[in-house]
């Protein structure tokens, strides 16, 4: 679809809505609301649009393209940290957040707890979705997805080979907008081409640039065709939530949380504090170890990332 005649009166000129696919640099992918896929520029520094947002465009006069000229407000938004400590966008508007993990590679379960607290301090939904279940799943992972099951977390069992747990996963995603996250190989791309057919196609359409380069490094997104959004992430290493963005005191670890209210001071951090009740219930087994040291491990990377950040200049 061209974009609007800059020659039409005001109803030419007036703001269309659409939804961001993909966002590389200064260009995005963009789904009208009649379903045609554009491409569009940004239309002033400073603003910025990820996977998910709902912008408002319109026509640039002078180059004749679609042109981004205002972000809608995002009812939810997952952040991550750069190396400076400072909080980056990473998508827009999920009401849903799937790890996904498998026997291979070996489960970096600390790295799902990182995401799980991203989700936590952004009131996202989370799903942890065990993946490849016709290979054989050890007993300490099998225990480890049982505990955070306990945490709160719902978990969902499937294999994108067989198709088992499909349907199930389906059912789930309905409705929700989604965002697929997790380590490289874990059968992401995989389930995306069993949850979105033709998924294949689109990709090699939506990463498309200007110069017939692709950038497979960028967050896409995909209609469901039970209703619903998918965003595909790229497969990761590692992750850190954006450090001023979690609850300092629980870091969005749910058994945290419960405990957290029994600590004799009001500003414990769970470390080495007296009257400390959640490192009592770690030693009385209600928590496990192995969440209480990434949670230890958290509190320290986000004291680190804080103290990278910039700090404000004074007056």
């Amino acid at each position: 679809m061209n974009p609007p005649s800059a020659a039409g009166g005001d109803a030419a000129a007036a703001p269309v809505r659409a939804l961001v696919l993909i966002a590389h640099g200064a260009s995005a992918r963009l789904r009208l609301a009649g379903g045609e896929v554009v491409l569009a520029r940004l239309a002033r520094r400073g603003l910025q649009c990820v996977c998910g947002d709902e912008v408002l465009c319109g026509s640039d006069r002078q180059h004749s393209q679609w042109q981004v000229r205002e972000v809608c407000a995002r009812r939810s938004a997952l952040f991550r940290s750069n190396a400076r400590g400072r909080a980056e966008l990473v998508a827009a508007n999920l009401t849903l957040l799937v790890a996904v993990v498998a026997p291979r590679p070996e489960p970096d379960l600390f790295l799902v707890d990182r995401y799980l607290a991203a989700a936590a301090s952004a009131s996202i939904g989370v799903l942890l979705l065990a993946n490849k279940t016709d290979q054989a799943y050890t007993a300490p992972l099998r225990a480890e997805l049982a505990t955070l099951e306990a945490c709160g977390c719902a978990v969902l069992h499937c294999s994108a080979r067989s198709g088992a747990g499909l349907d199930a996963l389906r059912e789930r995603l309905q409705g929700e907008t989604v965002m697929l996250v997790g380590q490289s190989g874990v059968g992401k791309s995989s389930l995306l081409r069993q949850l979105v057919p033709g998924a294949d196609a689109a990709v090699g359409e939506l990463l498309k640039g200007e110069a017939g380069r692709h950038t497979t490094s960028a967050a896409q997104l995909y209609a469901l065709p039970g209703g619903g959004a998918l965003i595909d992430s790229p497969g990761v290493r590692d992750f850190a939530p954006a450090p001023d963005m979690l609850d300092e005191r629980t870091l969005g670890f749910a058994e945290v949380a419960a405990h957290a209210p029994q600590c004799r001071f009001v500003d414990c951090r769970h470390m080495r504090e007296p009257g400390c009740a959640v490192r009592a219930a770690v030693e009385a087994g209600a928590i496990s170890p192995r969440r209480y040291e990434s949670y230890r491990r958290l509190c320290r990377l986000r004291e680190q990332l804080l103290e990278r950040m910039p700090r404000a200049p004074r007056r």
